[in-house]
């Protein structure tokens, strides 16, 4: 039910932005269909202006002493936003109007327009877009990036938020637990020492207090979500075999559970938050221990790349599809009947945002198993713990 719930709030989300996105292509391409219909109008206009000007600049020329001009200039002087160049029949420049910097080939522009002057005399014009109507032209495409822009901005801000507030919903919710855990925790802690006092012999009794201080190490762990954990510089290669050796006893017999570690990492040591980093091998061994059905193995393997230390868990489980690489880290994403979906997004978050390192699916063939990676940066050597 609750994974059908949060199926149903994605898709409700990516309908509306589907819907918006479908919304804003539509009114680009009507604003650009728009545009440039009214673009061809104003050519048509103005190339029946750059006429009706041809021809009063031929009556112009052609005026006698005798002739009334002022109609004429007046329709050349009322040309004041279309640039114009006259050539002669050799393609010289004979005047420009509303020119600010000469092209090399006016005749690559509108036109010809001829202006037959006399028998003898013909002259041609060619004219480029007024700046009205130039800016008429970009006009959609900068509305567009102008929506584009807005829409980017708004998704980023609705995907910050959005994190934001899943990520005060993980730590209010680990910490709540944390604290749910202290007092049932405490009590166990008194029953103990009572048992150990009046059973000082029951051999049970120290395997009562193992999981009782494994429970005060998870309660640590939930009570660390949401703040800046202590890193201590320490041998990295036995806080994976004490993780080991506690999932050993806890997983199933049929499940081989081992760890291969290259001589060059023996001794190497890293900065690390020891507890929280259990946690995330301990998340990684029980998916893989879910994604095994019956007999098969899962490995440890602990190598090094220069300065950087990489662990491949691997299993001989059902595999992981390519599509679900990414997805299975999201918070609430889980394909068990049970279960938040947390593990894999709180084991990331370790990794990623306290020990500035990397985790990731390596690889994964259905059928046969899958490698997840954790890459640790700055590896040090025989280097005293601090």
């Amino acid at each position: 039910m609750k994974r059908t719930v949060a199926l149903i709030d994605r898709l409700h989300y990516y309908h509306i932005w589907q819907i918006a996105l479908g919304l804003t292509i539509v009114f680009v391409v009507i604003s650009i269909i728009y545009s440039n219909f009214i673009f061809l109008r104003l050519v048509e206009e103005e190339n029946k202006l750059m006429e009706i000007w041809a021809e009063a600049t031929r009556q112009f020329i052609q005026a006698d002493e005798n002739t009334d001009i002022d109609f004429v200039s007046y329709i050349i002087e009322d040309n004041t936003n279309i640039p114009v160049y006259m050539l002669d029949a050799d393609g010289n420049i004979l005047l420009t109007r509303n020119v600010r910097d000469t092209v090399a080939d006016p005749t690559l522009l509108h036109g010809p327009i001829v202006v037959d002057i006399d028998e003898n005399t013909t002259q041609y014009i060619f004219y480029d877009d007024s700046i009205a109507l130039r800016h008429l032209h970009i006009y959609p495409y900068i509305s567009f990036g102008v929506l584009a822009l807005f829409i980017i901005i708004a998704l980023v801000v609705i995907y910050t938020t959005q994190r934001s507030e899943q990520n005060r919903v993980w730590v209010g919710l680990t910490k709540e637990t944390a604290h749910q855990l202290g007092t049932p925790i405490s009590s166990l802690a008194a029953w103990q020492e009572l048992l150990q006092q009046r059973y000082p012999e029951d051999e049970y009794i120290p395997q009562l207090q193992l999981d009782i201080s494994r429970l005060q190490a998870i309660a640590e762990r939930f009570s660390k979500i949401g703040s800046e954990p202590e890193l201590t510089l320490q041998p990295l290669l036995p806080v994976i075999s004490q993780t080991v050796d506690y999932m050993q006893a806890r997983i199933s017999k049929k499940v081989a559970l081992r760890t291969e570690c290259a001589d060059n990492c023996l001794d190497v040591q890293m900065r690390l938050n020891a507890p929280l980093f259990q946690w995330v091998l301990e998340n990684l061994i029980r998916n893989a221990v879910d994604a095994i059905s019956g007999t098969g193995s899962i490995t440890l393997n602990l190598h090094r790349d220069n300065r950087t230390i990489v662990l491949d868990v691997t299993d001989t489980g059902k595999g992981i599809g390519r599509n679900s690489f990414k997805r299975i880290f999201r918070p609430g994403y889980t394909t068990k009947k049970r279960g938040w979906g947390l593990g894999l997004s709180l084991s990331k978050r370790i990794i990623e945002d306290y020990h500035r390192g990397k985790l990731f699916v390596c690889q994964s063939v259905q059928g046969q198993g899958t490698t997840f990676r954790i890459l640790l940066k700055d590896a040090i050597d025989n280097a005293p713990a601090s």
